[in-house]
């Protein structure tokens, strides 16, 4: 698949920095940036959210990747991945979270956010009350709110970037450990 839209051109200074910061422009950048506000908006919430402090950076980690996991979007679980290592994160738990559940390096808290990150994203959601109270018991109500706003941004993420075309661009290439592929569903 192809980007839907061409790359529009982001000016000398800002695709400076992202290289510098990346090794490259990023591709959603490069989408988006047809219409600035959204471009800028998008950036500012996920700035955003990535400064929250309030939940376990490794828990809001594997929560947006499995989103990105269960959506399809490669990008996402791609960069999310690369960060993990930059972020000092368990790499040999961050590579798994496409196979979590046929995984057995997580805890039942990480499994948690997990299911619980993908029965937000589904249509119609499927968030049960058992599953939130564990949560809400093992996190505390702050947290579960962090995690839960996690999920909506990377939601809106990786729908954005997936209706869009957007890829993987290698980011976890450089990382020690491939990145498992998600498991397959069983042919009906």
């Amino acid at each position: 698949m192809t980007l839907r839209v061409p790359k529009a051109e982001l000016g000398p200074e800002i695709t400076e920095v992202l290289i510098e910061q990346f090794g490259t422009v990023p591709e959603p950048l490069q989408a988006t940036w047809h219409n600035r506000k959204v471009a800028e908006a998008s950036q500012e919430m996920g700035a955003r959210v990535n400064a929250w402090d309030g939940a376990d950076e490794g828990l809001k980690s594997f929560a947006h990747m499995a989103v990105a996991a269960l959506v399809g979007c490669s990008w996402c679980l791609d960069v999310n991945y690369f960060q993990a290592q930059n972020k000092n994160l368990d790499l040999a738990k961050a590579s798994q979270v496409p196979r979590w559940r046929e995984s057995d390096v997580f805890t039942p808290l990480e499994r948690d956010v997990m299911e619980y990150a993908e029965a937000m994203s589904v249509t119609p959601p499927t968030v049960t009350d058992e599953l939130s109270a564990r949560l809400l018991g093992a996190l505390g109500a702050a947290a579960l709110v962090e995690i839960t706003a996690s999920i909506a941004f990377a939601n809106f993420a990786t729908r954005n970037n997936t209706a869009l075309g957007v890829r993987s661009q290698g980011f976890s290439d450089a990382c020690e450990i491939p990145l498992a592929a998600r498991a397959q569903k069983p042919a009906s």
